[in-house]
This record gives C-alpha cells, structure tokens and sequence, in this order.
C-alpha cells in the first residue's frame, strides 16, 4: 500500500513511521506535485488544524485534495486531520476562524477543538477500538466529535463520547493511535 502523508505542519513524521511499520510505502505531501505521485490512501496527521487548512489553500492543494477524497480516496485522520474533515465545527467564543470552507466538510460529525483540554491536560487511557479491547490511546488537546450522522459507524467512544469513527473511507481519531507502540 503506497500512504500519502500530508506534510505541512504537526506530526506527520510520527504518522509516515506509523504506517511504514505496517509495511506501507509512504511518502510526504509538501506540494501540489506530490499529489501527482498517487496513493492509496491519504494520512492527515495531528497538529494544528487552522495551520493546516490554511496552508493547504496557500500550496493550492485543498481543492485537488478534497475532489480525491469525495472521489472515494480512503483517509486515515488524526486529531486535526479529523478536524478538517469534519462538515461542522463547534467551537462557542473561538477566537479562530472556523468557517466551513476552511475544511474538507466531508464527515458528517461535528467536533469541537481542544475539547479534552490544553497540552498539559493532554493522556493515555485504554479502551476498545473496533472490538478489540486493550486498545493504547492517548489524547493531546484532541478534538471531542460532538455530534454524529446515522450513518456514521463509532469505533471508539471514552465517557460515552465517540473517538473514532468511520465513514465510507474515511477513518477518523481524537486520539493519537500512531503514537501507541500496540499498534
């Protein structure tokens, strides 16, 4: 499998060894001519979200991007990855502009950023993803998914609150799975 990893701030190097120990081929997204190379699947790391989208406008790769992804192109999100892909964003007395066309808006869940606290409230609990128990996740000012459509699948939930979640091909975490040695 050949992962495009977007490369344009937070922690893209910690998400290409991710999926290079699952025996992917990875590559960074830097540039518009990166997306020629082709990819199976599109990695958005954590970090910071506002930084993110406005560079991907910026590098002129928003738009290629997001045809990609409403063509079928499968994402693995993280934290701000999840955030950008979000179709709503609720974030009440945000100093930061969280207008709808800064993001993909193409999951249907709404989250709020920064929801579980700043970096020092940032931590590791276990829980199940996918079935499986024992699941290693750990939170860094992740984002709480507030809201999700009917057609969304939960995979994860901590306090009752969804943290993963899929939909058609896209997979999306709160949390930080890459940054867990139980993989």
């Amino acid at each position: 499998m050949k992962v495009g990893v977007l490369a344009v701030q937070g922690a893209f190097a910690e998400m290409a060894a991710y999926w290079h120990a699952q025996g992917a081929e990875t590559f960074e997204i830097r540039q518009l001519a990166d997306l020629e190379r082709g990819m199976d699947l599109l990695a958005l790391p954590g970090g910071e979200s506002t930084v993110q989208g406005k560079l991907l406008k910026d590098l002129g790769m928003f738009m290629p991007l997001k045809e990609r992804i409403d063509g079928g192109l499968p994402v693995f999100a993280v934290c701000a990855g999840l955030i950008l892909l979000a179709e709503k964003i609720d974030d009440p007395g945000s100093r930061t502009d969280t207008r709808p066309e800064q993001w993909f808006g193409v999951l249907p869940v709404t989250v709020r950023r920064n929801a579980y606290g700043r970096q020092l409230g940032s931590f590791r609990t276990i829980g199940t993803f996918d079935g499986k128990p024992n699941v290693p996740m750990t939170f860094i000012r992740a984002p709480a998914i507030t809201e999700v459509a009917l057609q969304v699948e939960v995979l994860s939930t901590f306090d009752s609150a969804p943290t993963a979640v899929r939909w058609r091909s896209i997979t999306a975490f709160t949390w930080h799975p890459e940054l867990n040695t139980n993989h």
